[in-house]
């Protein structure tokens, strides 16, 4: 009976030794072997030797690299070579932790995985390098082309054409970089460009509110232009200054307005007897008539009785008008509204 039970231990540890060099020999034939399940930069490997794996991602995670990075924007296209850009995949690497994850674990769990057709869930993330300097420089570049200030609505004088605004476009450059090192490290070897508009601060329709009158004296043509919100409602026709007089030109605004101005006489030669005299308004010694509108240092918009000198060069460089002209315009011009002197 003794003999008997010790033939039955010899027999069962001969099977147990000859069960576990077959497992260990089936797990040293799958030692260089990738696990169902493990991929490699998104490359499904499971069941490649590491060579075939390597192969499998040098083809569809390295080559793809080769391609340049291409970055666009409203038509505006970017590019940056592969060796400009230094990339490279480390292949090698990659399929080299992806074995690592695929021997983990003991010979037991490894076979019985196996064996059994389980997987390892074993995700290896990819692996490129490539010059952070090229990456930043293709960065810059883009901005400074796609980038652009906003611009104001603004008035062109003499003719008061309104320019229209325009948005400017802000690069949102940390996002851009984001954007350039996914497709550096990827298939996808396009982006976006992403932007931020920035509005104008003024538009056409702040111009209207901003100069609801204007007034435009053109010398050449001897004519005054009067426009409310930008829109001509009569032309005057005027006297300026002559020569050795001339009516200043320039951006100014009616600085100060008078019924029957007094006229505070220039101490100069041409004013004869009446130099550095106060002639009040009202009389006839008083060239101002009627009404007065100053504009910049002594000169100003003023009435004359000497309806002869409209539509030449006559005044000591002041903007002469009919008397009824000037009273019809008076009334319709505030002080600091705007003159363009041209």
């Amino acid at each position: 009976m003794r003999k008997k039970s010790f033939i039955f231990m010899a027999a069962l540890f001969v099977l147990l030794v000859a069960g576990a060099g077959g497992v260990y020999a089936y797990d040293r034939s799958n030692q260089d072997t990738l696990a169902a399940g493990v991929t490699v930069a998104g490359v499904d490997v499971g069941g490649l030797t590491s060579e075939q794996a390597r192969a499998e991602v040098r083809r569809q995670v390295a080559a793809p690299l080769q391609e340049p990075v291409v970055v666009q924007r409203a038509g505006k296209r970017f590019t940056l070579s592969p060796e400009d850009a230094k990339v490279r995949a480390d292949v090698g690497g990659m399929v080299v932790e992806a074995l690592e994850a695929s021997r983990e674990g003991n010979l037991v769990t490894r076979t019985y995985r196996d064996a059994t057709g389980a997987e390892e869930n074993a995700q290896v993330r990819v692996r490129v390098s490539y010059s952070e300097q090229a990456a930043d420089a293709l960065v810059k570049r883009v901005s400074q082309r796609v980038a652009r200030p906003a611009r104001d609505a603004e008035l062109k004088f003499p003719s008061l054409e309104r320019v229209s605004e325009q948005d400017g476009v802000e690069v949102r450059r940390a996002a851009l970089a984001r954007r350039v090192e996914s497709a550096l490290t990827s298939k996808d070897r396009s982006a976006e460009v992403p932007v931020k508009v920035v509005k104008a601060k003024v538009t056409k329709a702040d111009l209207v509110e901003k100069y609801p009158t204007v007034l435009v004296v053109d010398r050449a043509n001897f004519q005054l232009r009067h426009y409310e919100n930008l829109e001509l409602q009569k032309e005057y026709t005027v006297a300026i200054g002559a020569v050795g007089f001339a009516t200043p030109a320039g951006v100014y605004d009616i600085q100060n307005k008078a019924i029957d101005p007094a006229w505070s006489v220039p101490n100069s030669d041409w004013a004869g007897s009446l130099a550095g005299t106060v002639v009040p308004g009202g009389v006839a010694e008083n060239p101002l008539k009627e009404r007065w509108m100053g504009i910049y240092d002594g000169a100003g918009i003023h009435g004359t009785d000497d309806v002869a000198s409209l539509g030449t060069a006559a005044s000591k460089g002041c903007v002469r008008m009919a008397i009824p002209d000037v009273i019809e315009l008076y009334d319709q011009v505030a002080v600091n509204a705007p003159i363009y002197i041209g």
